[in-house]
């Protein structure tokens, strides 16, 4: 009963952070998912993951993977 009266007066919730938004994002203009986000920086880690022999892949690839983080940070992804 109580909920009721009390969302009189209380301000609507806030839609959650959406990245692909446009209007909530401005460091994403086009509104990429990120599954389509930095495709150059996408790649060439997961080329290198792919060309290394087990183990080996968490040094070789190790900057790759931050240039890739930094990449999809920049356009506004919380990672």
């Amino acid at each position: 009963m109580f909920e009721k009266i009390t969302s009189w007066w209380s301000p609507s919730p806030a839609a959650p952070y959406d990245p692909t938004n446009p209007k909530m994002n401005p460091l994403n203009p086009q509104g990429l998912k990120s599954c389509c986000a930095c495709p150059d920086t996408k790649s060439a880690r997961d080329d290198c993951f792919l060309s290394s022999a087990n183990g080996e892949s968490d040094e070789k690839c190790k900057q790759l993977v931050e240039n890739h983080l930094a990449c999809m940070r920049s356009l506004g992804f919380k990672l």
